[in-house]
């Protein structure tokens, strides 16, 4: 992925993220969840984009 591709999609997410804090009404601890979870799930994405962590369907959680 191109890097300006990378640049304009977190310049969208971002102002997504925003516009749900600033005009959608909710309590400060959903929407402290919802920050935290939108943020790991972006960092994921451009680890897996830049391909500084392989694909998360590699690892396995049982014994």
């Amino acid at each position: 992925m191109p890097l300006m591709n990378l640049v304009v999609a977190l310049v969208i997410a971002g102002m997504l993220l925003w516009l749900i804090n600033r005009y959608i009404p909710m309590a400060s601890g959903i929407r402290t969840i919802l920050n935290v979870v939108v943020t790991v799930a972006v960092a994921v994405w451009v680890l897996q984009v830049t391909g500084l962590w392989g694909p998360i369907s590699t690892f396995r959680i049982s014994r």
